[in-house]
């Protein structure tokens, strides 16, 4: 069954009233691993919004910005099993940090309990209005032409713009240098201002930059091309067959929560994805693909998991 079907199936059958799990206790919390106004950001703040409606409880969004959100994931698996404390998960703390990080101080099988897969979005490749380049060849030819000398941002050591990076250096065969940042949101005021030249930014906040025009946007990166985005190729469609560095947003809580609320969040989780006006916002951030089982979300996360430590290993990245 597609995931699309699945929310749809999930959300009529929310016509009765439930009981929700949530209700009964205080404030929840959805902790982000990077400061207001990145993609993870936007994501968890539509989705608190929906949940608190639900719930009948405050939903909060707590920023613990730094080390690429791993900060946030060691946070959240010292916290209580009781489904007051969840994080929203991505590409950075849950699939790169275990092969870039081996002292992590969490491991990601042992510590976390997957609730939902919240969707899966590509990177926009963007850069600064005024630099030359406008697609992946002519960036490509940048990179070669000044080697270790075009300047590309990311949130951090270990994020999804951070290894997108390092994969198109692999692909392209070029250098160019990685400058890291404590999230997108200063990331992109550098970006606009010219202190660095390009990013495989985050599409939620990469959206609005390049549909206001103060950006240029040059591709996106996963393998098909977004509903929010369907005029702008792929790199794969630019010359790199393969190309796939999408990112991804989730939802976990600590080890060892009831299986019975992992249920009752995850269903409930299903009928917010699949509501009409969320769907829409999701599809403007590009986000696609969520919802459906823990289990299913807990082995995309092992796929992901062994993908990202292929690029870690070939590019040799180091932790920071």
């Amino acid at each position: 069954m597609k995931r699309r079907t699945f929310l749809a199936a999930m959300a009529a059958s929310a016509a009765a009233p439930l009981v929700r799990a949530q209700t009964r206790g205080g404030p929840i919390k959805i902790v982000v691993g990077f400061p207001p106004g990145g993609g993870t950001d936007a994501v968890a703040r539509v989705l608190a919004a929906k949940l608190a409606e639900r719930w009948g409880t405050p939903v909060m969004v707590e920023n613990r910005a730094g080390a690429a959100s791993v900060i946030a994931a060691s946070y959240v698996a010292k916290q209580p099993a009781d489904g007051s404390t969840l994080l929203m998960t991505n590409i950075s703390n849950h699939a790169i940090a275990p092969s870039l990080y081996p002292a992590l101080e969490y491991d990601v099988k042992r510590d976390f309990t997957p609730v939902v897969l919240v969707g899966v979005t590509p990177l926009l490749l963007i850069g600064n209005a005024q630099r030359p380049a406008a697609n992946v060849a002519e960036l490509a030819e940048l990179c070669r032409k000044n080697p270790g000398a075009v300047r590309f941002g990311s949130a951090g050591v270990g994020s999804s713009q951070h290894l997108a990076l390092e994969m198109f250096k692999l692909q392209a065969k070029v250098d160019a240098l990685h400058v890291p940042y404590r999230g997108s949101g200063p990331m992109v005021t550098d970006l606009l201002g010219g202190q660095i030249d390009y990013s495989f930014e985050t599409m939620a906040s990469a959206t609005p930059l390049g549909k206001a025009g103060k950006v240029k946007v040059l591709a996106q990166t996963r393998a098909k091309r977004a509903k929010g985005f369907p005029d702008v190729p792929t790199v794969a469609e630019q010359g790199y067959p393969g190309f796939d560095a999408s990112t991804w947003y989730g939802l976990v809580g600590p080890r060892g929560m009831d299986a019975g609320k992992v249920r009752d969040i995850n269903r409930d989780l299903n009928e917010v994805l699949g509501m009409p006006d969320v769907i829409a916002q999701m599809d403007t951030y590009g986000a696609e693909d969520g919802g459906d089982t823990p289990q299913k979300f807990a082995a995309f996360i092992d796929s992901e998991i062994d993908k990202w430590a292929r690029v870690i290993r070939d590019a040799r990245v180091q932790p920071a």
